[in-house]
């Protein structure tokens, strides 16, 4: 147990060491969870994240407890994401455990997770609203499922034990329904290893019975939504209608997630480049660090060839992998390959290679290996932290790849300039609510893409942009987009309207206007695909 709270805090340390090395950029969702966390002590009872229906509030009301006992920083919402890791990591030991009487395969499984990859490292650190509590919950979901299978079957322990577990898996996989949709992975898995295991016992119906009352118990905040506000946004969020940007027939759009998946989901995955970019990461390892992945799936292939046998653990893990694999190619998710929707691969390829490295019989071998992935991640890490920006960013579309360094500057030229209210995009508009205290609100019905496309979408929280609707003053604040620049200019001069104009860092301002002029005049605001 000493040793697990060690590799877990080793976790918190290199968190907290690229923290106070201020590589991580402010991202609009940190925003909206900061906001939602504020809003949370002021009275408001968020069930979703702001404007999607398939994130539950569960990261904003973390934050707001962290906000009540530390302050309203920036800082606290990352803090959270580093304490819900650590639990992941420290619950993953404890998975190894249970699954392998091999104790070392937990430890170095755990040593893989708490240095991971710039993928992981990224996800887990900043938060997007969910991601961090889905990776705990989906180790909850397995844990319970292996204790689930591996209780002593007598008729006692059944009336005394399991149907608690039951309720608990049930609960589990309810509470991840709600947080995150991605939580999918490990309850499918999870389900059907147990239901399987207990197909010929008896009371199997009082068994799914349990399990559906803690379903139902866990996600009763899905059920509440639905119920308040209908089943359509839900399951159609569910299933990817946030991303469903694609054209074509079916098969050209699940050919390309393919190649997403294949090509640039592996290599993200992997570790061999940031997510938001395709640049190779700690070249001189790369081959050796592909050489041990290789050899770690020719083991699990041949171990299974030679035995023709599923185990309890190798059932879990693969179905995590194939359940995320057929989502990502069958529904919307697929589009887009930035990384987010591989974080769950990170448990079966730490346990893969822990599970090899446990097994070669050169002690020296063993050390090198074990030394040779973390090392290689630190390595990826390392080279992104030192380019920033952009940084370790959420953000894989560059124009969005805004230096958000500049921002306290542009809070307080807005507040001297007495430009309190205006409008700009998603990536402007929350981060400047948060840091101002709200103060600043600038409604994101501004385009980001260069071919000036928008959705309304961007439009998370409708109270900030009826303010500016019924402000006598505003202002304009684009970033990286010469094509809007110019539309805002010639519609400015269409329209006769004085204005200043200037530059801070990324963000350029369009303020003391002569009159207020809203975007809907200009021919924005409206969704345009």
């Amino acid at each position: 147990m000493g040793l697990a709270l060690v590799i877990t805090g080793l976790s918190v340390l290199l968190k907290i060491a690229l923290l106070g090395a201020e590589v991580f950029p402010f991202n609009a969702d940190e925003a909206v969870v900061g906001l939602m966390a504020r809003h949370i002590l002021q009275g408001a009872r968020p069930i979703f994240f702001y404007g999607q229906a398939y994130m539950g509030s569960l990261d904003a009301w973390l934050v707001a407890l962290g906000f009540a006992l530390l302050g309203e920083h920036v800082e606290v919402i990352r803090l959270v994401q580093v304490l819900l890791y650590a639990l992941t990591v420290f619950s993953a030991i404890l998975l190894g455990w249970m699954l392998w009487e091999d104790r070392r395969i937990g430890l170095l499984a755990g040593v893989f997770l708490a240095i991971p990859n710039v993928n992981v490292t990224l996800y887990t650190t900043v938060s997007l609203g969910g991601y961090g509590e889905a990776l705990l919950i989906g180790n909850l979901i397995l844990i319970t499922a292996v204790l689930l299978v591996r209780e002593d079957r007598s008729e006692d322990l059944i009336r005394r034990v399991p149907w608690g577990l039951w309720s608990l898996l049930g609960f589990w996989i309810g509470l991840g329904l709600w947080v995150h949709g991605m939580t999918l992975v490990y309850s499918v898995p999870a389900i059907g290893v147990a239901t399987w295991h207990f197909r010929h016992e008896r009371g199997i119906a009082k068994r799914i019975g349990m399990l559906g009352i803690g379903f139902f118990v866990g996600s009763l905040p899905w059920w509440y939504f639905a119920l308040t506000q209908g089943w359509k946004p839900l399951l159609t969020e569910l299933l990817g209608s946030a991303v469903a940007v694609e054209e074509g027939a079916w098969w050209q759009r699940t050919l390309q997630h393919a190649f997403n998946l294949i090509v640039l989901g592996s290599t993200v995955t992997l570790g061999f480049r940031p997510p938001w970019a395709v640049q190779w990461l700690g070249l001189p390892l790369m081959p050796f660090v592909l050489s041990l992945w290789m050899l770690v799936a020719w083991e699990g292939i041949r171990g299974w060839w030679s035995t023709r046998s599923i185990t309890l653990a190798s059932s879990l893990l693969l179905g995590i992998g194939l359940t995320l694999g057929a989502g990502f190619l069958f529904t919307s998710f697929g589009v887009d390959p930035s990384g987010r929707y591989f974080l769950p691969l990170a448990l079966p390829l730490a346990f893969g290679a822990a599970r090899w490295i446990a097994r070669l019989s050169s002690k020296g071998l063993r050390l090198l290996c074990t030394m040779l992935i973390p090392l290689y991640h630190l390595w990826g890490i390392g080279t992104c932290a030192a380019q920033n920006p952009p940084g370790i960013t959420t953000q894989f579309y560059a124009p969005t790849q805004i230096d958000q360094r500049h921002l306290p500057a542009l809070s307080a030229f807005l507040e001297q300039a007495g430009e309190t209210r205006g409008y700009s995009n998603y990536w402007v508009a929350y981060p400047l609510a948060f840091i101002s205290q709200e103060e600043l609100i600038f409604a994101p019905r501004l385009p980001y893409h260069l071919d000036l496309r928008y959705t309304s979408r961007d439009d998370r929280y409708p109270p900030y942009t009826l303010v500016v609707s019924q402000s006598e003053r505003v202002a304009y604040i684009t970033t990286h987009n010469p094509a809007l620049d110019d539309y805002l200019k010639q519609a400015f001069d269409r329209l006769n309207i004085n204005y200043q104009e200037v530059q801070i860092g990324d963000y350029r301002i369009y303020y003391r206007l002569s009159r207020p002029v809203h975007p809907h005049e200009i021919g924005l605001g409206e969704t345009h695909p």
